[in-house]
């Protein structure tokens, strides 16, 4: 059997106060009470750590570094629980956030500084993807939430709306459709398209969205990076539609973009939680945190709103 945290406390008082009477003064216990737990502890060790007599108390070679390791024990269990006060409280740990890449270079930033500000022990954590990827890490437990499209709901998943962006047409520059101040998605379906990969929500909604007006648009070219359509844009290779969040990451390109309509197409951005879980109260805090960014109106890039 170990020796307990409790024996190993009231052997250091002991040792410290090299007296029974003012280690139980100390430690609020009578000194008979004190007595019988050091005695069990020497009696656990199999040695004696402490000389006694009438007058004082002295410390064995073994009692010697006994203490030595009493006190790293105590050490460490009082920083321990301390950081565990912390974590309960939402003062330590790590937020771990699973998202799409548009919201995690444009959106969550500011949020993360303000956070991060107001409890400078918790760090955030982001791992970014596309949907399909966003929503497992949720589901198997590797992210506290999720910002991302949320497809179709499933009973493992729970989403509530957070942001609005709309589609717009990205242009080469000087496309005789970047003089226009609309265009329509009909305007695009007979153009070189540059498509984002199946496996994006941004593809899923153009699809539609040509479907909704009995048009197709064929890929003259697709890539998985938003970035690297944005480049084939600026390169003249053909034409794009693209959520208005995702433009800052089209880079320094020379590309136009216009308002899409007929129709108009919104994509919505749920915060998307695991369905029967408690959240750790760091992610609990930063949840607030975007809570309060959102009613206090945070500024958004154009085409972009809070979802009602």
């Amino acid at each position: 059997m170990d020796a307990t945290l409790r024996q190993l406390t009231a052997y250091a008082a002991v040792a410290r106060a090299a007296s029974f009477t003012a280690a139980a003064a100390e430690l609020h216990v009578s000194q008979s009470s004190l007595s019988r737990v050091v005695a069990d502890l020497e009696r656990l060790l199999g040695t004696q750590l402490l000389e006694r007599n009438t007058r004082n108390v002295r410390l064995t070679p073994a009692g010697v570094e006994a203490l030595r390791i009493a006190e790293q024990i105590i050490t460490a269990h009082r920083a321990g629980m301390t950081e565990l006060r912390r974590f309960l409280q939402g003062e330590s740990g790590t937020v771990t956030v699973a998202t799409l890449p548009s919201v995690a270079a444009v959106l969550l930033p500011r949020a993360i500084s303000g956070f991060r500000a107001a409890h400078p022990r918790v760090s955030v954590r982001l791992l970014d993807g596309l949907e399909r990827a966003v929503l497992a890490r949720v589901s198997a437990g590797n992210a506290d939430f999720a910002i991302t499209t949320m497809g179709r709901p499933t009973d493992q998943l729970t989403g509530q709306p957070l942001i609005r962006d709309r589609f717009v047409a990205v242009l080469p520059a000087g496309d005789p459709l970047a003089e226009r101040a609309e265009v329509r998605w009909g305007d695009l379906a007979g153009r070189p398209f540059l498509a984002v990969g199946r496996d994006s929500s941004v593809r899923r909604l153009t699809d539609a969205a040509f479907a909704q007006i009995d048009a197709t648009a064929a890929p003259a070219a697709e890539a998985v990076s938003v970035a690297t359509v944005g480049g084939l844009v600026a390169a003249g290779l053909g034409v794009t539609a693209l959520p208005a969040l995702v433009l800052p990451l089209l880079g320094a390109g020379p590309v136009v973009c216009r308002p899409l309509v007929e129709p108009v197409v919104d994509r919505r951005l749920d915060l998307v939680l695991r369905t029967r879980r408690s959240l750790p109260q760091a992610a609990e805090r930063f949840l607030a945190t975007l809570g309060e960014f959102r009613t206090s109106g945070g500024e958004l890039p154009t085409g972009v709103s809070w979802a009602a």
